[in-house]
């Protein structure tokens, strides 16, 4: 049996997700607020996690941000209203799997869960590394060397995708998926564009040409 946390403090939101899914076989436990889901998740193993960002006493972020210091890698999939490029950017970067923008469809919401646990959760290293570039997910640290790199919260998330895939492509599709939105409807060469601000910022400084194109394909980190 599925084991889902749902962190929301929308009662009426929360109380019909749980329906949903234990309609379905699911068992779905239900926090109404950050501390009580941190909590929850620390005491318990569950297989997912629903997490809203707007919540009293911690937010969305801060919780899934404590998760991924105590190296918690249950799949976490944010819910939320905000449906800015930035508040999902950020919610990435901080470590969540997936996002979903309110109000939902049931169906798109049953698959979101249905690809998160076909996934797992793998452990993921505490700092990712490719030759002397490191990017640390639990404090948004990249460093050439010793050397600290400030990146956008968009630039982190596309870097963070090439070098969870380090010496494989990465496509143009796969990126926009990971870091924008599979309902994402713009210019999919704004990809191009944010490897072009990577290169100035970790390679050209540097000397280094660690981000390769490969025509037709994709791009390579390594």
């Amino acid at each position: 049996m599925v084991h889902a946390l749902v962190v929301d403090d929308d009662i009426r939101a929360a109380e019909t997700v749980r329906r949903m899914l234990v309609s379905d076989g699911w068992a779905v436990t239900v926090a109404f607020d950050g501390p009580e889901g941190l909590w929850r998740v620390t005491e318990e193993t569950y297989d997912v996690i629903m997490l809203d960002i707007m919540m009293p006493g911690m937010n969305g972020y801060r919780v899934l941000q404590n998760l991924r210091e105590r190296e918690i890698w249950t799949p976490v999939l944010m819910l939320s209203a905000k449906d800015g490029e930035y508040d999902q950017a950020e919610a990435l970067d901080y470590g969540a799997d997936d996002y979903l923008v309110k109000p939902f469809s049931v169906v798109v919401l049953k698959a979101r869960l249905r690809a998160l646990l076909r996934r797992g959760a793998p452990e993921r290293p505490a700092t990712l590394r490719v030759g002397d570039l490191s990017l640390d997910p639990a404090e948004h640290l990249v460093r050439r060397g010793d050397t600290p790199i400030t990146l956008t919260p968009r630039e982190y998330a596309v870097l963070e995708c090439l070098i969870r895939h380090a010496g494989t492509v990465v496509s143009k599709a796969d990126i926009l998926h990971s870091v924008w939105d599979e309902n994402y409807e713009g210019d999919p060469n704004i990809i191009e564009v944010y490897v072009g601000y990577l290169r100035k910022r970790i390679d050209q400084p540097f000397g280094v040409h660690s981000i390769e194109t490969v025509r037709g394909v994709g791009y390579r980190i390594g």
